[in-house]
């Protein structure tokens, strides 16, 4: 019996699962074959349509023998082969297309489900009908009886003609991956779960073979649906036709093509693993990968002789207006930059290759000459003195000033380009203030003045030369305004001799400004008035002009143009500007009421004027002014210091120096014209002031996030006792997690130094026992003992996120204390054995929390609880926190370096972050080797010089396809003479070779021990040098041991005979003096580096593992800082338990104190346990806290509590408005007086005297779902309840409270949105924001959903569109404007617009379109039963 014969056995005996395979007349097995049931009439069994092609065969042969022959197939004709194939090929595409087509009928029963009012259309009755399960099938809603068993008629004739209909829909695809097993969980790919023939009656594969749904949805995933490997036949079918020299019918071109990963895979999957045609490029191309993925834009940018000194001197200048340094070293600077740039741009070294190996040159030596000394006459002439010029930060600042000059120069010469262009076209046309001004413009502000400039004076021009080239656009050409055809019209008119009249152009005016030249150009007045030339004939121009008043108003309005168009005055503002800038934050009315005293915008309120140098010292505050701004808080204004004063000196340089009453008219009209331009001036380059200011705040707030990277990264294995610095630990890790001590479980796991988890478990209770009480240890400090003691571990690493592990800590260090627990063995510097207590620390968990919910920890450890995992994270932060830094990859962001890193855009923080983190990864090296073994190791080959994530996986790819391992470096770059294929090209194996190391193995004589040292290939001459000069051997001596040995012997012997110090003896200055002198090579910093590498190769560099200081473990375990949390501030909190004489409460980071009796109340006559119950929510101000302890003093007393915290702020006099916030308080009271509003406390365990604000900062770090309820600003009877949504999105509930006997007492009725009405809170709280919270889960969890903005679904529906044409798709994404709503966004096929219908939570249910929705499985399909019908009746939907 054959498995095919056995499943068919099972299904016939199976009758509830089989019954739909029979046909009810005949009782035959049926089957579908195109859509159509038919049954095999040779055996009755069932055909499967993947032997649809030896079925056609066979027919042929039966066909063929009827006819009385047979014809072999070598000997049938190929024509006929041909045919058979088109049709083979033909029928497989009409399958697969009807496979897509549309609904069949369950998907439409589930629609009817969802949807009871849909009505199908009745169909004539068909030939074949079959039997229905009964609660599986029925899906119409309506029950059934035993008389409908067999009543299929109507079902069938609805299903068909409904089918019809929907076939002819161009959004019937939409129906695609909705429908899963029959409680509606069930998922399937995006690929195979495509839609069937609406108009038949189709038995899916699962059906006929007598399997139930699930075991279906099994076999799919082992077997596939029949149709994924279509793609691959009709390309082997295309590629025996091209085999035959035929092209394929449906492609004649691609006989000269191949089937290529763009025609399996879509663009964006393509993109996310890097398998582009650009990514290939990169990959391929011999230049380092962070190079050409910076220079990509400027990847046609050439730069001259000319050019190169230009940047130099840029970039000089640029750095040396940040950098301090002494005159006489601003010549040696500019040399350092300008080699710099050439072994950038030149030999494309990256900079940790240059810093590395190219050190000597950004340092100056200078000899200074000593004193003779009679006592010693052999003393030295002379000292050196080493100035560093540039060190590693700045190097990464001349790599971006490098790309930021690129753009400045392709820019110029694009200018250039239209520039001559213009010329080219005119022989006669040139425009001195471009020619003059052009060459000079050294910014991006310069090079925009300039164009605008050009397009202003010169646009007739610019569009005569673009209908020239035959193009109405070009890079450089604009489509005029209304505003700039105006001008183009008075400067062609008779009004511009009224201009001219003003006696000076605007480039003269601003060359006075700028003091260009030896003596200020006056203007030159006219004989006439200026309002008597402008009525004379010569200046009115009808009809346009055609009186003096619009004549003189129009000739105004053309000086003032040209003075704003000039780049020299637009200069010359700029710079007077940035002098005299003042920054100024005015309150909006929205922030009135949004920014109160407990507002972190507050500090920032009513600010006033911030020169530059203050923004400077605090970039950040800058940074949250714009961010207010963006809220719509407060405005930032930049102005100029001194205005009036400095439009006065500007009318001294366009005005007449003549004393006459003409001289003044025409001087008036100047000013006029001048207080103009300058008004628009004023505002444009404030504008671009602005903006610059938020660049360079931001680049100093990432420069600030990554030296904090850099700091967090620059630290060494925890050293175990008596090891050397670098050596892995073997590490205990413990977690109670965000759990309460003594209540919840103690994760735990053993990690050795190969970083395997040998054990883990849990504890449950960690209690000592006391003697005096005669109580013994509890279990699990006995085990907690004995694993210890069977493991030794080197540390017990120890973390959480509650500051209840503050006390597990002090519960491990007691018991190591009194267990007398002991780390390893190991010698001390005597050689005596010894072994000391074992150190419990505070591990920093950032990396451990991203880890335990991370892909790769379900990888690696797939049976591990959460918690278990984040442990083993703890684990691998000791043993090398570097490498768990490497591994987050992009997620690295989600780590807090600094406060205000969320004011910068991700990329540029990403930028600055990967610059840390290659420094590092490249001043550790990488085991090449041990990277092609462990992942984890490999992570950090991306970050080696030359490398990037292309590069670095093929370099593995490389090295495994050669046998799995280095011998050497040289093999990386592959060639004849080590028979092996070029893992990386010359170039980037220059830049990479010395930050790989091979560990030597002395017994492997195809080994160089400088390969396992910081050495790079081309100083192993001079290390060889120093060896064979330190063992002093003669030429003979080292050509003999190079003879025997290989070129690397003189240093195997150096290290065989341990003589490594010997080269500490030999005098490195002269050799260098002879290498520079001899070979023009700087190689003193190259030779100490050797010196060092010689006697302790890949010495560890990093600093000793750094333990967390109290504020750091502070903040860890309660999410405080010094800021958000400090003595003085107001906070709710938690009464935990009530004496006569005190108060223990909590607060809700976790932080327990105690209010003395004197601070209870302002009443005597009342005691506490009057006033206070357990878990009542109370407001207290912070006496005083303890850090280090975790313990804090609280203050109820009513007048201090009504005391606000003021965080104290040092300003200076003039930078505060006093006057506007007084104001603004006694507004605020006036507006609180007329409203009744005041203070509510409601016993609720959520509540908290929180505003909107308030409640949000609260929310922000807690998770989906959970709420506060917090007082109303719309009286007594309303309170409002503040839900998190999702991240940064909130919902705010107004509550109306009805049925109150007063104010004080609370409702018996809660009602919401006008229509919700509820008993209690509690009820509330159950059945409408979690009830919302839990649907917004469910369409979170959806795989229709995407963590995307609304324009990048959008973005994405088009790309999926174009790659499948055909298809129509859909997506939901969250609406961050409306909270509690999603955006539907949906593209029916490939020409059709992006639409979007919001969809609102409500409470169980989803609402679109005013229909209600129980799930999200019927909110799909009732989306496209709207959609359907309303195509159906000729309605266009549109974005709503």
């Amino acid at each position: 019996m054959s498995a095919r014969d056995l499943v068919l056995g099972e299904a016939e005996l199976d009758d509830d699962e089989a019954d739909d395979s029979f046909d009810e007349e005949t009782g035959e097995v049926k089957q579908k074959t195109n859509g159509v049931n038919r049954t095999n009439g040779r055996n009755g069994h069932l055909t499967d349509s993947s032997e649809e092609d030896d079925d056609d065969d066979d027919e042929e042969a039966q066909r063929a023998v009827r006819e009385g022959f047979i014809v072999d197939e070598e000997e049938e004709d190929a024509e006929e082969r041909e045919r058979r194939r088109q049709e083979k090929k033909k029928r497989r595409r009409e399958e697969r297309d009807e496979e897509e087509a549309g609904l069949d009928e369950e998907d439409l029963d589930l629609i009817g489900e969802a949807n009871p009012e849909f009505e199908r259309r009745s169909q004539p009755e068909p030939k074949l009908k079959r039997l229905k399960r009964g609660h599986k099938d029925d899906r119409d809603g309506r029950p059934r009886g035993v008389r409908d068993i067999f009543d299929d008629e109507e079902e069938d004739d609805r299903t068909a003609d409904r089918s019809r209909h929907l076939r002819e829909d161009e959004f019937a695809d939409f129906i695609e991956e909705d429908f899963g097993d029959e409680q509606g969980e069930g998922e399937e790919d995006d690929d195979a779960a495509v839609l069937r023939r609406p108009a038949r009656n189709i038995i899916s594969a699962h059906e006929a073979a007598g399997l139930d749904e699930a075991a279906g949805e099994d076999m799919k995933e082992v077997f596939g649906d029949g149709f994924e490997y279509d793609w691959a036949l009709e390309a082997q079918e295309a590629a025996d036709l091209r085999d035959q020299g035929q092209p394929d019918p449906e492609d004649p071109d691609a006989l000269e093509k191949g089937i290529e990963l763009k025609d399996v895979f879509e663009p964006s999957q393509l993109i996310d693993r890097m398998l582009t045609d650009e990514d290939n490029r990169i990959r391929m191309t011999d230049e380092p990968e962070r190079f050409q993925i910076a220079r990509k834009p400027y990847r046609d940018v050439e730069l001259t002789e000319q050019d190169k000194r230009e940047e130099a001197g840029w970039i000089s200048a640029l750095m040396l207006q940040k950098h301090a340094l002494e005159p006489e070293l601003h010549e040696p600077f500019h040399k350092a930059v300008a080699k710099t740039l050439d072994f950038m741009n030149t030999e494309n070294c990256e900079v940790p290759f240059i810093f590395q190996h190219r050190k000597d040159y950004l340092i100056h030596a200078r000899k200074i000459p000593t004193s003779p000394d009679p006592n010693n006459p052999d003393a030295p002439e002379y000292y050196t003195s080493a100035d560093k010029l540039i060190n590693q930060d700045e190097l990464w600042e001349i790599l971006a000033n490098d790309l930021k000059f690129r753009a400045l120069l392709e820019k110029r010469k694009a200018l250039q380009r239209t520039y001559d262009n213009l010329q080219a076209l005119d022989d006669q046309f040139h425009d001195s203030v471009i020619e003059e001004t052009l060459l000079e413009a050294n910014t991006q502000d310069g090079l925009q003045d300039l164009q605008d400039y050009l397009h202003f004076q010169h646009s007739a021009r610019l569009t005569d030369m673009a209908i020239a080239n035959g193009t109405q656009q070009t890079g450089m050409q604009r489509r005029p305004g209304a505003a700039r055809l105006l001008f183009d019209r008075i400067r062609s008119g008779k009004v511009y001799g009224l201009v001219r009249a003003y006696g000076i152009t605007a480039d003269t005016f601003a060359k006075n400004c700028l003091g260009l030249s030896n003596r200020t150009h006056r203007a030159e007045d006219p004989s006439e008035r200026p309002d008597d030339m402008a009525d004379s004939e010569a200046i009115l121009d009808p009809p346009d002009y055609s009186s003096g008043q619009q004549c003189l108003r129009a000739a105004k309005a053309m000086f003032a143009e040209e003075v704003f168009m000039s780049p020299r005055m637009r200069r010359f503002v700029r710079e007077s500007f940035f002098v005299r800038a003042l920054i100024d934050c005015h309150r909006t009315e929205k922030g009135l009421r949004r920014i109160d005293a407990q507002h972190p915008y507050y500090e920032i309120k009513y600010l006033r004027n911030q020169q530059l140098p203050d923004i400077a010292r605090d970039p950040a505050q800058f940074l949250r002014m714009l961010k207010a701004e963006e809220e719509g808080l407060i405005d930032v204004r930049v102005r100029m210091s001194q205005r009036s004063a400095f439009l006065e000196s500007l009318y001294e340089f366009v005005t007449s120096d003549n004393e006459s009453e003409l001289a003044e008219a025409w001087n008036r009209e100047r000013k006029a014209a001048i207080d103009l331009a300058f008004g628009k001036l004023e505002k444009t380059i404030a504008k671009g002031i602005k903006e610059a200011i938020r660049s360079e705040c931001e680049d100093q707030v990432a420069k600030i996030c990554r030296a904090e990277y850099g700091k967090r990264l620059d630290q060494a294995p925890y050293k175990p006792k008596g090891m050397q610095l670098g050596t892995i630990p073997r590490v205990l890790a413990l977690s109670n997690g965000s759990g309460l001590h003594g209540r919840e479980a103690i994760c735990w796991a053993w990690v050795d130094e190969s970083g395997r988890v040998h054990e883990n478990g849990k504890y449950t209770d960690l209690t000592l026992g006391d003697p005096e009480r005669g109580t013994e240890d509890s279990a699990d400090v006995i085990a907690l003992a004995e694993l210890v003691e069977r493991r030794k571990p080197d540390v017990i690493g120890v973390s959480g996120w509650s500051a209840d592990t503050k006390k597990l800590f002090k519960i491990l260090e007691d018991i190591v204390e009194r267990k007398s627990l002991r780390c390893a063995e190991f010698e001390d510097e005597d050689g005596h054995t010894q072994t000391d207590r074992l150190e419990v620390i505070t591990v920093n968990d950032e990396v451990a929390r991203l880890y335990q919910t991370s892909d790769r920890a379900t990888l690696e450890h797939p049976g591990f609880a959460p918690l278990t995992k984040y442990c083993v994270g703890l684990a691998k932060y000791l043993q090398n926190p570097m490498t768990e830094y490497a591994a987050l990859g992009r997620d690295i962001i989600s780590i807090s370096f600094d406060p205000n890193q969320r004011y910068v855009p991700q990329e540029k923080l990403l930028q600055q972050l990967e610059t840390a983190m290659v420094d590092t990864v490249n001043l550790c090296g990488v085991d090449i080797n041990e990277a092609v073994s462990d992942s984890n190791v490999a992570n950090l080959l991306p970050y080696v010089a030359g490398l990037g994530p292309r590069k670095a996986a093929q370099l593995l790819k490389v090295i495994n396809l050669t046998g799995g391992e280095v011998v050497t470096r040289i093999q990386l770059v592959g060639g004849a003479e080590n028979d092996k294929l070029a893992a990386v090209g010359q170039t980037v194996w220059n830049n990479c070779a010395s930050f790989l190391f091979i560990e030597f193995d002395s017994s492997d004589p195809e080994m160089d021990f400088l390969d396992n040292t910081r050495v790079h290939p081309e100083d192993y001459d001079l290390g060889r040098k120093m060896a064979a000069d330190a063992l002093e051997l003669d030429e003979e001596d080292i050509q003999a041991e190079v003879n025997e040995n290989g070129d690397g012997a003189v240093v195997r012997k150096l290290v065989r005979d341990e003589a490594q110090d010997k080269v500490n003896d030999l005098v490195l200055e002269e050799y260098a003096e002879q290498l520079e002198k001899n070979f023009n090579q700087r190689k003193r910093s190259t030779l100490e580096l050797i010196r060092a590498e010689l006697q302790q190769p890949y010495e560890e560099l990093r600093r000793n593992y750094a333990l967390l200081s109290t504020d750091e473990i502070f903040t860890m375990f309660t999410g405080e800082t010094r800021d958000s949390l400090c003595e003085g501030m107001v906070v709710p909190v938690s009464i935990k338990k009530v004496a006569d004489d005190y108060v223990e409460a909590k607060m809700d980071c976790g932080i327990e104190g105690t209010v003395p009796a004197l601070n209870i109340s302002d009443r005597t006559d009342v005691s506490a346990k009057q006033l206070f119950s357990l878990h009542q929510t109370v407001r207290a101000k912070i006496s005083y806290l303890n850090r280090k302890a975790f313990g804090a003093m609280f203050t109820f007393r009513q007048e201090e509590v009504e005391r606000p915290y003021r965080k104290e702020i040092d300003r200076m006099t003039d930078e505060w408005d006093e006057k506007q916030e007084e104001a603004d308080i006694e507004s605020m009271r006036e507006k609180d007086d007329v409203s009744g509003r005041t203070g509510r406390i409601v016993k609720h365990p959520l509540f908290k005297p929180f505003n909107a604000t308030q409640a949000e900062e609260y929310l922000g770090s807690q998770t989906r779902g959970d709420l506060v309820i917090r007082p109303s600003s719309k009286g007594s009877d309303h309170l409002a309840v503040t839900w998190k949504v999702s991240d940064n999105i909130y919902q705010h509930i107004d509550v109306l409270e009805l049925d109150k006997s007063n104010q004080a007492s609370s409702a018996s009725t809660y009602k919401v949105e006008g229509k919700y009405n509820y008993s209690d809170l509690d009820e509330l709280i159950a059945n409408h924001v979690k009830a919302k919270a839990k649907k917004v889960e469910e369409m979170l969890l959806h795989e229709k959903y995407q963590s995307l903005s609304k324009t990048e679904v959008e973005r994405w529906l088009t790309t999926y569109t174009e790659a499948n044409p055909k298809r129509s798709v859909y997506n939901f994404c969250i609406d961050p404007k409306h909270a509690g709503y999603f955006n539907l966004c949906f593209k029916a096929g490939q020409n059709a617009q992006v639409q979007h219908w919001f969809v609102k939570v409500v409470p169980n249910a989803f609402e679109l379109q005013k229909h209600m929705y129980p799930d999200m499985r019927a909110l799909c399909n009732g989306f496209k039963l709207i959609f359907t019908n309303m195509q159906a009746n000729g309605i266009h939907t549109r974005r709503r």
